[in-house]
């Protein structure tokens, strides 16, 4: 049962860890799914935390609800935020203005 803990706690950790630097965003994505992160991440899907994976230092993936988001930082540092979601769709999420 340690053993269970310990991986779950070191799991948590190591996603956590991933989350660095992720880029402050909000977008809509289409099918009304929203999407959302705070500086160094974690990364919101539909409200719920997702699973984020570093990919380099400008692009993340991040996965949670049935979809995978790609988050791009561009060399201007704005943001590109993609969608994958199940039976192929995909498309762009657009920014969602304050």
């Amino acid at each position: 049962m340690k053993k269970i803990l310990l991986g779950c706690v070191l799991a948590i950790l190591g996603s956590a860890a991933h989350a660095e630097g992720i880029p402050l965003f909000n977008v809509d994505c289409p099918g009304n799914i929203p999407v959302s992160a705070d500086q160094g991440g974690p990364v919101f899907i539909n409200g719920k935390p997702a699973q984020t994976k570093t990919v380099n230092e400008r692009y993340f993936e991040a996965k949670g609800a049935g979809i995978t988001v790609s988050i791009s930082v561009e060399d201007d540092d704005s943001v590109v935020v993609t969608y994958t979601g199940k039976q192929g769709a995909s498309g762009l999420c657009t920014s969602v203005d304050d």
